[in-house]
């Protein structure tokens, strides 16, 4: 598997562990407080801090998941994975520490940090565009 792959599938599956934990948060949460478990709100507003970073720490994955989702596809589909592989698993790496800094903290150093790691993201994802377009 090359690393575009595996950064690829890494991407899905991260996205997959964060919904299973607010699965669980929903779960321990209608069990000790007998909300029903159909009242909770989709994003995650009416759940308490940790609830709610989960919520938004998924939501920002899957919101940016299209974009590079369908770079990394395109270097595979295309057998271009040369141009991704050195990249990719910092790109995984990138959203994971987003995520788990989401998941621990809104403070403001923790924002700021959590904006580093999705503009390190956006730059990869825009740097293999440049580099498709500008090969031609």
């Amino acid at each position: 598997m090359t690393a575009t792959a595996h950064a690829l599938l890494g991407f899905a599956a991260w996205s997959l562990l964060l919904v299973l934990c607010i699965g669980l948060f929903r779960l321990y949460r209608t069990a000790s407080t007998g909300k029903q478990p159909n009242t909770y709100l989709p994003s995650g507003e009416d759940l308490p801090g940790l609830g709610a970073r989960l919520t938004r720490a998924h939501a920002n994955t899957y919101e940016f998941l299209p974009a590079a989702g369908a770079v990394m596809l395109y270097a595979i589909a295309t057998g271009q994975t040369g141009v991704t592989d050195g990249l990719a698993n910092y790109l995984l790496g990138a959203r994971i520490l987003q995520s788990l800094i989401h998941i621990a903290s809104t403070s403001v150093p923790a924002v700021f940090a959590r904006f580093l790691f999705f503009a390190a993201q956006v730059g990869i994802v825009a740097w293999w565009v440049y580099l498709f377009l500008s090969a031609g």
